[in-house]
């Protein structure tokens, strides 16, 4: 291990100092720290700092503000005892070696639990434990390697952020430039033999290379920077070929001047860096254009039950809710807001959030977070500050709680980007080797022309384009998918699995009748309470039904998946459930759909319900019949099976009185069979089955059924469009593959031009980023026309 200065925490930091086998640490702390990095070859980090002449002290005085709890308050997500999250803007991240660093954090401090960066808003969400590392510890952590946060308390109460007006600055800069080394050059060009103009040549040639300068070392140091960190990471990026082809017509240029060989290419280099910033200009509009980030407005419709100040419960959406409103929390709902605790007992599972799965127990007055659990009944809080449904998204797509689904074309996109790179150095060589031995002086031409013109980054753009701009038309047209990941999975699957109560069939239009002992109206008040603490499709429909009662907090609530529920007040007990759970000794008609009710052990009768199934539920199984294996799995009994025959393709497979863990065992038998299966279901008892699927598709009706478990959700009413879905993914998937040979052919035809020494560097400047637009809007386009084909 080389000797190092400790840029850790400084050296008079108050912690006992050490000196490890002749090296210089200031605690044990460091010492660990450096040897992480080390191992991890992130020790140049360190070393950039060191020469960049870094202060730790002055660094650390920086951020003295972030010792105060109520400034750290508003700037976390979630503050725990144990834990911590903050989401932090910081806009130095630029490329993947920004990436990989960033999210390996916890290599550089045990203390960071998990790093996931946005890298198009440049922001990094970290989650850390507040007992090893401070928010002013893990800030000042991220500024020493090099990615010091953007923390301003206004901006961030008003959710702005400064703009970053560097690459109009670069872009200013290297135009200027290049328009002086061209005017320099006009006698060259020419052949101009004149006496004052053949007098100051040498002057003239120094010149241009005093505006070089400035354009390679500050408007080209993105490309650089971004080279150099990628090769330090053993990454090799598409900025390597670029930032090559700068430095050659740099040293080379300066070479010629230097010993007067000619006037070098310090036209072609400054005219190569303004060009590619110009096309970065434009793909930034492009882009900014044709956003594809969802409004948390035009999101899913997750949805709460609002109570209003004269005690009445309506649905209302996220973003309608206000500071100060109150909000009725069932069993099994995510908390969407921040807020107090009014009444109930909570029981809180923040594993969505943080990755623990212990729950915690909150009384009344205490605060409780957005992306909480409630676990133990229904509980009422008073909202504290709005949420927008972005949040539900970043948590939507977490990794703490979702297991890795990989997609076998994301890799294949990102293969060829990286073997595209080296194709095109090898080409480079290769042919520059052939033109100093033919002629020499088209070889640096031929080389950096090569480099720039076959630049993958087209490539590189037709994947997130073509699933992006389909996210964002789904989304339009109510069908919610995670990221493009999951849209790449519904391209690939092959066998779909449906569950019956809540998926198929609507409760919105449910009627049930009641056969039994009559209820006391002690009974029904319970009965009544019981059922509003329980998210389950019946429950909410019966509750709907049943005459309004006064609101009572309940002793005890439990809920036991695929049986039914319990509740207590005082001396009554309830049971609501099958048959079995409630302990029915009649032999009732076991072929209807039933819940079933017994009060303090005493059987009392039973709710029959009669299904309506979805509107265009025959046709929808009827299309999908033509590419897909089909199956029904049901919780339900058999009485529903006449009819599903009547509905469903001839001989289509259905399976009865399944529990949550039967119908999760049955989709991994079928992916080991090498099936791609899609489970669609209400996103309650189906949450396994849906985790284990390789899409999982929640319905979503009146209700809040968002679950971080499935991969998307799909408004109820859109169902009957539901194999237009899965077929527009397929062909968004041909697009890309068609992007592709775009892309290809525009790269063979440009190396065709360049490898024969036709083609300037400037042209290919203005070339390469016109390849990335119009990749982006053939893909684009054609993402557009396919939207129009759904419904």
């Amino acid at each position: 291990m080389e000797k190092v200065r400790c840029y850790h925490c400084g050296d008079d930091c108050g912690r006992n100092p050490i000196v490890h086998d002749g090296k210089n640490f200031c605690c044990n702390g460091c010492k660990t720290v450096y040897e992480i990095f080390s191992s991890n070859d992130l020790s140049y980090y360190y070393d950039l700092q060191s020469s960049a002449g870094s202060t730790p002290n002055v660094v650390e005085s920086k951020y003295d503000f972030l010792n105060d709890s109520k400034i750290i308050e508003k700037l976390l997500e979630f503050n725990g005892e144990n834990l911590q999250i903050v989401n932090l803007y910081i806009p130095q991240i630029h490329c993947s070696s920004c990436i990989w660093v960033l999210e390996n954090l916890n290599k550089l401090n045990p203390a960071v639990s998990s790093s996931q960066v946005d890298f198009p808003k440049k922001t990094v969400r970290v989650i850390f434990n507040p007992e090893n590392m401070g928010l002013k510890d893990l800030v000042v952590l991220l500024a020493r390697i090099g990615y010091e946060p953007y923390i301003s308390l206004e901006d961030f109460d008003k959710g702005k952020k400064n703009i970053d007006r560097g690459l109009i600055y670069k872009l200013g800069v290297a135009g200027f430039a290049f328009g002086n080394v061209m005017f320099l050059s006009f006698p060259e060009y020419f052949e101009v033999n004149e006496f004052w103009l053949d007098q100051y040549k040498g002057l003239f040639r120094w010149l241009m290379f005093a505006f070089s300068l400035p354009v390679v070392f500050y408007a080209g140091q993105d490309y650089l920077i971004s080279a150099f960190k990628g090769l330090r990471s053993k990454i090799l990026n598409i900025d390597v070929p670029i930032a090559l082809g700068i430095l050659v017509l740099f040293l080379r240029s300066t070479a010629e001047i230097i010993f007067d060989w000619g006037t070098g290419f310090f036209d072609s280099l400054t005219g190569l860096i303004f060009f590619l910033l110009i096309g970065k200009f434009f793909q930034q509009k492009t882009y900014s254009f044709l956003s594809f980030e969802r409004d948390y407005k035009s999101y899913f419709p997750i949805a709460v039950t609002k109570i209003s100040e004269d005690h009445k419960e309506e649905t209302v959406q996220v973003y309608d809710i206000k500071k100060g409103d109150r909000l009725l929390i069932r069993n099994e709902e995510l908390i969407p807001v921040d807020g107090i605790l009014i009444n109930g007992r909570a029981q809180i599972d923040y594993s969505f959030v943080t990755g623990e799965s212990e729950p915690v127990f909150k009384e009344s007055g205490d605060k409780i977070y957005a992306g909480g659990k409630q676990l133990d009944g229904a509980i009422e809080m008073d909202v504290l500050k709005t949420v927008s449904q972005s949040y539900l998204t970043q948590l939507w797509s977490s990794t703490v709680f979702s297991e890795n689904k990989e997609s076998k074309f994301q890799t294949l996109t990102d293969s060829i980007g990286k073997r595209f790179t080296w194709a095109v150095l090898t080409i480079a060589f290769i042919t520059t080797a052939f033109w100093l031995y033919y002629d020499s002086s088209k070889a640096m031409n031929v080389f950096t022309a090569v480099l720039i013109i076959a630049c993958p980054c087209a490539i590189a753009l037709a994947a997130p384009f073509t699933l992006g701009n389909m996210l964002r038309i789904f989304g339009r047209k109510k069908f919610y998918l995670k990221n493009t990941q999951t849209l790449e999975q519904l391209a690939q699957i092959d066998t779909a699995i449906f569950d019956k109560t809540g998926t198929i069939t609507t409760t919105m239009k449910s009627k049930a009748t009641y056969e039994g002992m009559e209820l006391t109206l002690e009974e029904e008040s319970l009965l009544k309470n019981t059922l509003r603490a329980s998210n389950h499709p019946l429950s909410r429909t019966l509750y709907d039904m049943l005459a309004a009662h006064n609101i009572v907090p309940l002793d005890d609530y439990q809920e036991h998946l695929g049986k039914g529920i319990e509740g207590q007040k005082n001396e009554s007990h309830i049971k609501v459930g099958s048959a079995d759970f409630v302990g029915n000794t009649t032999d009732y008609d076991s072929e209807t759909t039933s819940v079933h009710i017994s009060a303090n052990n005493t059987y009392k009768g039973r709710f029959v319900f009669h299904n309506h199934y979805r509107e265009g539920v025959s046709d929808v199984f009827k299309a999908m019949d033509q590419h897909l294996h089909l199956a029904i799995l049901s919780g339900d009994n058999e009485g529903e099976k006449y009819r599903l025959e009547k509905i469903l393709p001839p001989l289509t497979p259905m399976y009865f009185n399944q529990k949550p863990k039967d119908k999760l065992n049955f989709i991994k038998t079928l992916q080991e069979q090498g099936k791609k299966v899609m489970m669609v279901g209400d996103g309650l008892n189906d949450a396994g089955a849906l985790a284990q699927s390789n899409v999982g598709i929640a319905i979503s009706e009146n209700i809040n059924v968002f679950s971080p478990a499935c991969d998307g959700i799909l408004d109820a009413s859109k169902f009957d469009q539901l194999d237009q879905y899965i077929l527009a993914a397929k062909k968004a998937m041909k697009i890309i593959k068609l992007s592709f040979l775009l892309s290809l052919v525009y790269n063979v035809v440009g190396l065709y031009f360049a490898v024969t020494g036709q083609l300037e560097p400037v042209i290919a400047a203005i070339l390469m980023p016109l390849s990335s637009i119009s990749v982006v809007g053939f893909t684009t386009l054609a993402t557009n026309i396919l939207g129009k084909k759904v419904n």
